[in-house]
């Protein structure tokens, strides 16, 4: 696993937040991986923690509450300006992640960092 310089950020919305106390609370644990493909890359799946093997390629977004975000290295360079938010949206989750709750899966929405704002003095 690679560890960022610079992470993008990582933040989460309350919905995210109460499904994620919920998972953890049912069942243990959970960690998350940005899924490089559906979306452009914005799909998060979730795991039990374990169930998801990370690899030397792999970096560590951040971590909400307990829970750590991975990416693979590739998109980290795509979205490493982005500010990432997790949360939840109407819908099963797709392949194998769990789900944010019935009928609800987890979902990434990214900001860039508007930059023109910054001074040249």
């Amino acid at each position: 696993m690679t560890d960022p310089l610079d992470s993008p950020g990582v933040s989460a919305t309350v919905a995210a937040r109460n499904a994620i106390r919920d998972l953890v609370g049912d069942g243990g644990p959970v960690m998350f991986f940005l899924s490089g493909g559906c979306c452009d890359g914005s799909l998060p799946m979730c795991f039990r923690k374990g169930e998801f093997v990370i690899g030397d390629h792999d970096v560590l977004l951040g971590w909400i509450s307990t829970c750590p975000i991975y990416i693979d290295q590739r998109q980290y360079e795509v979205w490493k300006g982005s500010r990432l938010t997790l949360d939840v949206s109407a819908g099963e989750p797709e392949g194998f992640s769990l789900p944010a709750s019935r009928g609800r899966h987890f979902i990434v929405r990214s900001r860039v960092p508007d930059l023109s704002s910054r001074g040249t003095n």
